[in-house]
């Protein structure tokens, strides 16, 4: 089953990213997985509040996560699956996808403007060796308006 990776958070280029990731996985009976990401605190002075700052900040990831899946499978009817990483995006979604080979393509979402984020700059310059197509979606795509310019 061809499977899309999104990576998710509360951005407008996130959620065209995975309305374009949703459409693909219905047209060919595929799978969408849903990558939430969570910063690593540097602030290890207090291992008890790092840990806690991490922890909350994991929670509103998955609180995140599954509100978006809800909204996924009530709008397509694919119900994605859903992980939450704490650390450094681009080495958690390499890493992810080195041991993920059902992943047949990572959907990214662009922000507008001169710098579209520091995934899609990382995976754009490393696209020769992402093991996957890289999809990027610009921030105000919407493809049924694109279906019908054409």
């Amino acid at each position: 089953m061809r499977t899309f990776l999104v990576i998710i958070d509360e951005s407008d280029e996130a959620r065209a990213a995975l309305r374009y990731a949703a459409r693909r996985a219905v047209q060919v009976g595929g799978a969408v997985h849903l990558l939430a990401l969570v910063t690593q605190q540097n602030f290890s002075a207090f291992g008890g509040v790092q840990a806690t700052i991490e922890q909350e900040a994991r929670d509103r990831a998955e609180m995140l996560a599954n509100g978006v899946a809800g909204n996924l499978l009530a709008e397509s009817g694919v119900m994605p699956t859903i992980s939450v990483k704490i650390g450094n995006g681009p080495k958690i979604v390499s890493e992810f996808l080195a041991n993920h080979k059902e992943v047949a393509a990572l959907v990214l979402g662009a922000a507008e403007g001169s710098s579209p984020g520091p995934l899609v700059t990382h995976f754009a310059a490393n696209a020769g060796s992402v093991g996957c197509p890289v999809y990027i979606i610009p921030e105000g795509y919407d493809e049924k308006m694109a279906d019908h310019s054409a």
